[in-house]
């Protein structure tokens, strides 16, 4: 899960003198940006208890990963404009308390409609959250201190990976006030209550010197663009393709060139596009963008082998959640080595990273088909290396395809176009593991269909070597 939005424009009426509380601020901007990767990650070892619980479908439970992801993805640049617009500080105040109404929402939910309408408000929230952490940054920190600073809120999201897949499964092993899986949601309202007073207290307000205006026509049409795509693959498939699934697949391509004209409208008439259809133009950035969107295929792995580990291994929640440790530590490493990667190799290192991605998949595939326990915890660790190196290095190369006055509305589609790529991921793959599984629930038949889908995962990988190999080095 990445926030990477980055805003352009100016914050100039913030004083030179540097906050005397800034570092106090950032341990909550840090809070802040910590939960929405949480909250993408601690579901997955929760999903068999969510099943049984609920009484949910697989559909369900796709739902519950790819409706957080898509909502976030369509609200992540408005989250970072309205921050512009009606000042950072109270805005991430207003994005936390909702994150953590929408988090009440999942811990109560009583049907699995209302679980997932509570993980699209987590999304938006999230999205109308994350955002101002970094422009506080950006603008809280003098130069000499920034790096440090954006340092520490890099390390968050690894933090965030590492934690959260190990701390849901320890939550529903230790069942807290017999709360089962609702505890992993409810574990953001302590944190929420001690952020949001601590923000409005330490955090100094800034907003946009020439803030953007809010294109709301393109964020609905975006919304319902991803909706006729998402959610037929995942309810459709479920439901034996009925003709309303049918019919929202073949409105997606209608609604896309919708949202594109209404994009070039808003442009001719000097508003201000959710995406600027002329920096796609920039040497190699579509390419870049599409190696993007089959990269993050990595999202289904987490869905998939949780399952595998519980329901085919009948392990337990907080088994499963150990069981990626070792990727957990190699994504920890990952981009500690890859500035000095990028020394050497420049723009082939986020191809190094996806190489060694799809290594670790074939050696999790092959650990699964001879049950190997050594070879699948080694496959795991080169996993999360590669993915450790190629995320940050990806966005960084596409970011400096273009120049630096849109290189923020750039990294707030990278963003974007990930968790585009987490939904439709969850939804393609997880449909095909499922559809694999049909009505037998054995260990045998939830093996071989891991095994697929693992597999898959790493052909979508290897795609983006593909892509990514093929470019040009970045010319600024």
């Amino acid at each position: 899960m990445s926030t990477a939005y980055n805003p352009t424009a100016s914050t100039s009426e913030l004083t030179d003198t540097p906050d005397p509380r800034r570092w106090a601020a950032l341990v909550v901007l840090l809070a802040g940006s910590f939960l929405p990767p949480l909250d993408f990650f601690i579901v997955n070892t929760a999903l068999p208890s969510i099943r049984a619980g609920l009484h949910a479908s697989s559909a369900t439970l796709q739902l519950v990963i790819s409706g957080y992801a898509a909502s976030y993805a369509v609200f992540l640049i408005t989250g970072g404009r309205l921050g512009d617009l009606y000042g950072r500080r109270r805005v991430f105040a207003a994005g936390l308390f909702g994150f953590a109404g929408a988090s009440a929402i999942c811990g109560i939910a009583w049907s699995p409609a209302i679980l997932i309408v509570g993980r699209v408000l987590q999304g938006v929230t999230a999205a109308v959250m994350a955002p101002q952490s970094l422009a506080s940054i950006h603008a809280l920190f003098p130069t000499n201190e920034k790096a440090k600073a954006l340092g520490y809120y890099g390390t968050t999201f690894g933090l965030a990976a590492v934690i959260g897949q190990m701390l849901g499964g320890a939550l529903i092993a230790a069942n807290p006030f017999g709360l089962g899986w609702r505890s992993i949601f409810l574990v953001n309202l302590p944190v929420a209550a001690f952020a949001i007073p601590a923000a409005l207290l330490l955090i100094r307000e800034s907003r946009a010197g020439r803030p953007p205006r809010l294109d709301v026509r393109g964020v609905v049409l975006l919304a319902a663009t991803l909706s006729a795509l998402v959610v037929p693959l995942i309810a459709g498939r479920e439901q034996g393709w009925p003709a309303w699934s049918i019919a929202l697949l073949l409105g997606f391509l209608p609604l896309l060139a919708l949202f594109w004209r209404h994009e070039h409208r808003v442009v001719r008439d000097g508003g201000d596009p959710l995406v600027i259809p002329a920096m796609l133009r920039a040497p190699g950035l579509l390419r870049g963008l599409a190696a993007t969107l089959c990269f993050y295929a990595i999202a289904a792995f987490f869905l998939t082998f949780s399952i595998y580990e519980q329901s085919g291994l009948g392990r337990n929640s907080l088994y499963a959640g150990l069981a990626l440790l070792p990727f957990a530590i190699g994504f920890m490493l990952g981009p500690l080595t890859s500035p000095r990667l990028h020394r050497h190799l420049g723009a082939r290192t986020p191809v190094v990273g996806m190489v060694l991605e799809v290594i670790g998949l074939v050696g999790v595939a092959l650990s699964v088909y001879t049950d190997t326990s050594y070879l699948l915890s080694s496959a795991l660790f080169i996993l999360g290396f590669g993915q450790g190196i190629a995320l940050p290095t990806l966005v960084r190369a596409l970011i400096d395809r273009v120049e630096g006055k849109i290189a923020g509305l750039v990294s707030g589609l990278v963003s974007s176009t990930l968790q585009i790529s987490a939904a439709l991921s969850v939804a393609v793959i997880g449909g095909l593991f499922y559809s694999l599984l049909g009505n037998r629930s054995d260990p045998a038949t939830i093996t071989y269909a891991f095994t697929i889908s693992t597999v898959t995962i790493g052909a979508s990988l290897f795609a983006a070597v593909l892509l990514v190999n093929g470019l040009e080095p970045a010319r600024k």
